[in-house]
């Protein structure tokens, strides 16, 4: 194996670790912020969240004396925030259980199994999977309104859980594995349902998981579709809601981030393996 000159692996590793860093300085700067006194947020940021501080403003980002004020009126003094946190973790389960039901039998059937228009189907598939939400907002928004879900938790689950990438990429995970096992298990008398749920999913499990993932940061992070399909501002889940946090008591917000932020950076810190062999066995580069 020939060996990188240091010519380039220096300035590689300096660019590296610059973005690294650039990365990582929103999140530990609101970290750090969740450690000071709402006093000393209001000193030092005040000026700035009303847009009255001066041309030059100083980055401070150690905390002046550690305090757990903010943390205190978040978990216990205000529980309107909890409430949305729970009821968002709620919601986004019964988004990723419906997307990976919809998405598994469907990447089954296309990966497996012949039927009329099938290539047409497929590529009408991938344009849906291409075009950004806010194009589907509107159809959405017709279709939940002739349904009468408009203003439900049902018009937030039923348009993510049939969201076209999910099929895609375990239609993609289920190419990979072997017709042979299914053969052996039709022999032996096994179902559709069966052969599903006892052979291509426990061998694709890395590219379950990894759906499942990406599921969940996108419902976990999702805006425009509570804005736009739910009529009752109480119904918003946590991804809305932190922006009144903001606006109604600015100290808090910090520690509210960092409490936002916690799912999903444990569930990528647990599940980093499954994650980035799912995404290599589904072939995607």
């Amino acid at each position: 194996m020939r060996r990188i000159p240091a010519m380039i692996c220096i300035p590689a590793a300096v660019i590296l670790v610059a973005a690294a860093l650039a990365i990582l300085l929103p999140v530990c700067f609101t970290l750090l912020g969740s450690l000071m006194s709402p006093g000393e947020i209001e000193h030092y940021f005040g000026p700035v969240y009303e847009g009255t501080a001066e041309e030059t403003v100083r980055l401070h980002l150690l905390p002046d004396r550690l305090s757990l004020e903010s943390w205190y009126q978040v978990l216990l003094r205000r529980p309107d925030y909890l409430i949305k946190f729970w009821n968002s973790l709620l919601l986004c389960t019964a988004i990723v259980l419906g997307q990976l039901t919809v998405s598994c039998m469907g990447g089954f059937a296309f990966a497996k199994y012949s039927f009329p228009h099938k290539q047409v189907l497929y590529y009408i598939l991938i344009i849906l999977m291409l075009m950004p939400v806010q194009v589907t907002l509107v159809p959405n928004y017709i279709v939940l309104d002739w349904l009468g879900l408009l203003d439900r938790w049902a018009c937030l689950v039923l348009p993510v859980a049939l969201a076209p990438f999910g099929t895609f990429l375990m239609t993609q995970v289920f190419k990979s594995v072997p017709d042979e096992l299914l053969d052996a298990a039709r022999l032996d008398g096994a179902s559709t349902g069966q052969q599903l749920v006892r052979i291509m999913i426990p061998a694709a499990q890395s590219g379950v998981v990894s759906l499942a993932l990406l599921a969940f940061i996108d419902a976990w992070n999702m805006v425009e579709q509570p804005v736009t399909f739910l009529q009752d501002a109480s119904r918003y889940p946590l991804s809305v809601f932190l922006a009144s946090v903001n606006s109604e008591n600015f100290p808090l917000s910090f520690a509210c981030g960092v409490l936002a932020l916690l799912p999903e950076l444990l569930l990528f810190l647990f599940f980093q393996k499954e994650l980035v062999q799912g995404i290599e066995f589904s072939g995607l580069k």
